[in-house]
């Protein structure tokens, strides 16, 4: 048999393993909906594209209920058969006037830019490689749009031989802090990041291995497809704390607001202070900042953020500073200030995301915020209580949330954030 027939057998006995599941990459309903609450609020049907949709799983979820009435979904795939089972299934979910199948190339897609509100990829931009992604795709957003992609990464900083000698053959992993870099360089901003939990590899793993044990050997190309199969299941049998998914919520930078680090310069914090001063009933935010700016322990360069008209003008703040749970290391977003004639402008969230942007690059893994909780949430914040954190005094408990900049969200307790009382800054005055 010729090389290429033999390639070709793999290749169909590859995909006679994979017919009929339910994803073709790890994932679930919760992630999905989890990575579209943090996408913010999209128009009444938005048009969304999902790429490397295998059989449409989340494209089924979008098109029921991304925006208010429902999605326009376009699903790009290059195999066709698994866009053979999501038309058929849009069919049986009474979704086929909303769910658009297209054999196409999601490295050279022919739509105009512009053309889509929400840009989707879950378990497929490593097909084109998570840079080439960001930034081909990035042309495709309308304004206000955004982009949600799924990648593997290193979950360690030493991954073992094994672990990089199987993702060096496949596909160069990076860390969440490198990924989070390279989208900032793209000219994103993070909405949200959020680590796919143990459960997502088992809904795509569990029904592959079933298919595996049950395959016939015998069948051209399968037992080479068997085998590399069988090679990727062990792997994440044994190495599963070593690498995992991570979705990425993102949005063009700069579409409405300029976002900057605040310069050392005393303009800038002249300009900072006038903010805090007029947004508040009184200058006490305002002389908190300065009072943070002096506190060595407290002030992290880069982490105090404006966001400012065409014309310069600074017109929001927000400040994140170094505080402690139980004597772990924190972060502390306050306060965060938008001049009156400027709220509802949507200055405020472009300055907090921006802040949070900063914080992820810099590694960092706990960001805890007192405030409002019809407000922050749209950011990730979640109650800190759901992670056993609390403040020393007495406060609504809705009100005291957390952001776990690394992790999955709304789960408790995830590995590596701490427990206990938060201890603030000596400024903050509690």
């Amino acid at each position: 048999m010729s090389h290429d027939k033999i390639q070709n057998s793999v290749h169909d006995a590859f995909f006679a393993l994979h017919h009929g599941l339910p994803r073709q990459g790890p994932g679930s309903d919760a992630t999905t909906r989890r990575l579209l609450a943090l996408a913010g609020e999209l128009p009444e049907r938005p048009r969304v594209l999902d790429l490397g949709c295998g059989p449409g799983r989340a494209a089924l979820l979008l098109a029921a209920e991304a925006g208010a009435s429902g999605a326009e979904v376009t699903a790009v795939d290059l195999h066709e058969p698994f866009l053979d089972e999501l038309r058929a299934a849009a069919r049986s979910r009474g979704l086929a006037d909303s769910v658009h199948a297209v054999a196409a190339d999601m490295g050279a897609l022919p739509y105009p830019d512009g053309s889509f509100d929400l840009v989707w990829a879950e378990s497929s931009a490593y097909s084109i490689g998570f840079d080439t992604a960001l930034r081909s795709w990035r042309r495709l957003l309308a304004p206000g749009g955004t982009l949600v992609v799924t990648e593997c990464e290193w979950t360690t900083g030493t991954p073992s031989t094994a672990a990089r000698a199987f993702w060096d053959r496949h596909y160069a992993l990076r860390t969440a802090e490198e990924n989070t870099r390279a989208a900032l360089a793209a000219g994103y901003s993070v909405l949200g990041v959020v680590r796919q939990p143990e459960s997502d590899w088992e809904a795509y793993y569990a029904p592959l291995r079933a298919r595996a044990d049950a395959a016939d050997p015998g069948a051209p190309g399968m037992a080479e497809a068997l085998a590399a199969t069988r090679e990727e299941l062990a792997l994440r049998r044994d190495h599963a704390a070593e690498y995992g998914y991570t979705g990425y919520v993102l949005r063009p930078a700069g579409d409405a607001w300029r976002t900057r680090p605040e310069a050392a310069s005393g303009a800038d914090r002249a300009a900072v202070h006038a903010v805090n001063a007029a947004a508040f009933p009184t200058e006490a935010e305002a002389d908190l900042v300065d009072a943070l700016r002096a506190d060595a322990g407290a002030w992290l360069d880069g982490m105090s953020y404006v966001a400012e008209t065409p014309a310069g003008e600074v017109v929001a703040h927000a400040l994140i500073t170094r505080c402690h749970v139980d004597g772990a290391p924190a972060l502390c977003l306050a306060p965060v200030a938008v001049l009156p004639s400027y709220q509802r402008t949507g200055a405020g969230s472009a300055v907090v995301r921006a802040v949070l942007s900063a914080a992820r690059a810099r590694g960092e893994h706990l960001v805890l915020v007192l405030g409002h909780p019809d407000y922050y949430p749209r950011f990730g914040f979640a109650p800190a209580s759901r992670y056993g954190i609390k403040p020393s005094f007495e406060v609504p408990d809705e009100t005291m949330m957390a952001l776990v900049l690394d992790g999955p969200g709304e789960q408790a307790g995830p590995a590596g954030v701490p427990r206990g009382t938060i201890s603030y800054p000596a400024a903050f005055g509690v």
